[in-house]
């Protein structure tokens, strides 16, 4: 049995653990979270490294983009050295590729229009490739990176801007500490309603679920999120603030949808590749041969029910 583990520096409240089945082979998929704890992380790693096909690292960007380059934070770095025979993966090879393809599938297969859609993404350089996949659609793109990361006020409009704005500060994030940018272990249960216009003039709000629910507003009446992993509790939220559809770039597993660090770790996992030499194509062909799909809650519909 293949065995990925995904050692999250988010809360443990959200572990989980599900055995599937994907292309013929029975795989163990388990997450631990470390209530922002970088020394357990480190601890849990080296403990199982060598045990596990592939770690996932999550809670926690290992990069950050701006166009084609890459930017490596130091935080995650210093937890994915910890592995010595494990590969370690983060999704971002997993979010150049799946979530390209699930805005494709999102028009094609489902006849979604975003031409001229208002889009709020709260964090376009960890999911480079759904900024660029809505913009080349046309949606009309607020990118939030300064807002929701930095608490910075100023909002992008343009991939442009965005690479240009990035390639200047993403130098010294990475150097931060990363508990600064992005909440973990218990704080990603806290939730103050802040920066309401930019959610209210959106139609659709994509990108990281943290970041999203961190400043979210108690009225999000007939809006559509596109994001990645959710709990069950997180779509008791999301009906209860009035989305009307739910949009998650991964599968749900027994219940829930795991984090693309998750996903990648499956197909390196199954593959058996070092990730560094995985090509995009090569996970494309992956995605299709393992089917994945996007799940689509209209949650207006299951509240009805």
């Amino acid at each position: 049995m293949k065995r990925v583990m995904s050692v999250s520096l988010g809360s443990s409240v959200r572990d989980h653990t599900v055995e599937t089945e994907i292309l013929g082979q029975r795989i163990l998929i388990e997450r631990i979270g470390t209530d922002g704890d970088i020394e357990k992380a480190i601890e849990l790693i080296k403990k199982y490294d060598g045990q596990v096909d592939a770690f996932g690292l999550g809670g926690i960007d290992l990069y950050i983009y701006a166009g084609a380059r890459r930017y490596t934070f130091r935080d995650a770095k210093r937890i994915a050295r910890a592995a010595k025979k494990s590969p370690v993966v983060d999704g971002s090879g997993l979010k150049n590729t799946l979530e390209r393809k699930v805005i494709a599938y999102l028009q094609n297969e489902l006849g979604m229009v975003f031409a001229n859609k208002k889009v709020l993404m709260v964090c376009a350089v960890d999911r480079f490739g759904m900024a660029e996949s809505l913009a080349e659609a046309g949606a009309d793109m607020t990118f939030g990176d300064l807002i929701f990361a930095l608490g910075l006020p100023v909002s992008i409009t343009s991939i442009t801007s965005l690479e240009r704005i990035a390639r200047i500060i993403a130098p010294i994030i990475v150097k931060l500490p990363f508990k600064i940018l992005y909440p973990t272990g218990g704080k990603q249960d806290y939730q103050t309603p802040r920066y309401s216009s930019y959610y209210e003039r959106a139609d659709i709000i994509a990108g990281d679920f943290h970041f999203i629910r961190r400043y979210m507003p108690e009225n999000l009446s007939g809006k559509c999120i596109i994001t990645n992993t959710v709990t069950q509790r997180d779509i008791q939220l999301l009906k209860e603030r009035g989305i009307r559809q739910l949009i998650t770039t991964t599968p749900e597993l027994n219940g829930r949808s795991f984090g693309t660090n998750v996903m990648e770790g499956v197909l390196i996992a199954l593959s058996g590749r070092n990730p560094d030499s995985m090509l995009p194509e090569e996970y494309s062909d992956l995605l299709e041969s393992v089917g994945f799909r996007p799940r689509v809650l209209n949650l207006k519909e299951e509240l009805a029910g």
